[in-house]
């Protein structure tokens, strides 16, 4: 799919291979310099927040400016923080202060860098092979954050406490060289004329409530990542209490599902060309609303690895799916502004359903929230049904 293709897929695991890296090491430090669960909690905040604080102007400016720069200068800030924090960390001067610090400049970080570096891919290969595209980057995502980093991060954490962060940082400057070699025109995607990032904001939003696909696939996002974070918000006791796995029990139900998100990103090719898309969301829908359903009847630990499983299946076709869809609908010059929409929509989501899914639990018992997404998944997944086939085709109605 051409040369800088191939750049932004290496620069994109590269990177997700240090980001998983740091979400092993990143935990085990904030653990080492407290107990306090309040504040390990508020850690892991600390790089949601800034998506619903700052998500739909990074998405603005990502459409003001040289795209592939802002990737460079954001990610290059962000291997100056971790850089930065491994430092400090060899000088033993940090404490949970400086390290929340460094988690709340990483989140800042994130949202200019994936803001950005999810508008390049349209930029970059023809309008059929945005599907493959996005999985192959999905496939970086799964291998880097969820089966090779972790694992990576921990050793290299319990080899020095340092020792994670300058990998994560060499990787993440890395990344920022092959991102140079990428070919796209020099200067913003538009004419700016005399417009206010304020006015592209409202006109980003403005467009995407007007155009009932990507509207609909907006809402969808939402519904499926209340019910989802409710459910995910959980797991660990879930599976520790109810299933009554081990640690490293879990440790293997949550590599599960990157096994067969590795396997369905492997076959997604096949897919796209044997069935519709519009069928093909309907089937990952209906697989969520199952999923949910059989965690909650469950009381197997090898039953849930073999769900987890399924789960990831799906859900990481849906993942390139949906991204497709939506990129293949939005005009050029508005995927900085729309997709920043989307990340808002998806880590909200998260945010409110994680807070329910604890109010929950507290109520009813560990499965409750289960049945709660169940439920409300359902319910969503009845009223699009019908929309889903257009929503999946809405490039080729416009």
């Amino acid at each position: 799919m051409g040369r800088s293709f191939r750049w932004l897929l290496s620069a994109t695991w590269i990177s997700n291979i240090g980001d998983g890296i740091a979400l092993a090491a990143g935990p085990l430090l904030v653990a080492s310099q407290t107990s306090n669960a309040m504040l390990v909690a508020l850690a892991a905040l600390l790089q949601r927040v800034p998506w619903l604080l700052l998500g739909l102007y990074a998405g603005a400016l990502a459409d003001r400016v040289d795209r592939r720069r802002m990737v460079m200068i954001a990610d290059g800030l962000r291997a100056i923080v971790v850089a930065s924090l491994s430092v400090i960390i060899v000088a033993g001067v940090f404490n949970i202060a400086s390290v929340l610090a460094v988690m709340l400049l990483l989140g800042v970080a994130e949202v200019f860098a994936d803001t950005s570096s999810q508008t390049l891919l349209p930029m970059l290969v023809d309008h059929d092979d945005l599907g493959l595209g996005n999985a192959r980057l999905q496939g970086g995502f799964l291998v880097g954050n969820l089966i090779v980093g972790p694992p990576v991060g921990a050793f290299l954490f319990a080899f020095g406490m340092a020792a994670p962060f300058v990998t994560q940082a060499v990787l993440v400057a890395l990344s920022v060289l092959l991102v140079a070699r990428i070919a796209t025109p020099k200067g913003p995607v538009r004419e700016l004329g005399d417009t206010h990032v304020v006015h592209d904001i409202v006109e980003g939003v403005r467009w995407l409530v007007h155009h009932a696909a990507v509207r609909t696939l907006a809402v969808v996002i939402v519904a499926f990542n209340i019910t989802w974070g409710a459910a995910w918000a959980v797991l660990v006791l879930y599976s520790l209490d109810h299933l009554h796995m081990t640690v490293v029990g879990f440790g293997f139900l949550t590599t599960s599902s990157a096994v067969g998100g590795l396997l369905s990103t492997v076959m997604y090719q096949r897919i796209e060309r044997r069935f519709d898309l519009g069928d093909v969301m309907r089937v990952c829908l209906l697989l969520e609303v199952l999923s949910h359903l059989a965690f909650a009847l469950t009381t197997s630990g090898y039953v849930a690895m073999v769900i987890m499983f399924v789960f990831g299946a799906y859900a990481f076709v849906w993942g390139a799916v949906s991204q497709t869809v939506r990129q293949r609908a939005t005009p050029i010059e508005l995927q900085g502004r729309v997709g920043s929409v989307y990340m808002v929509c998806v880590f909200g989501g998260i945010v409110v359903g994680q807070a329910l899914g604890g109010w929950i639990a507290e109520r009813w018992g560990l499965t409750a929230p289960f049945w709660f997404a169940f439920v409300g998944s359902g319910i969503t997944l009845a009223l699009v049904w019908r929309q889903l086939p257009a929503i999946a085709h809405a490039d080729a109605a416009a």
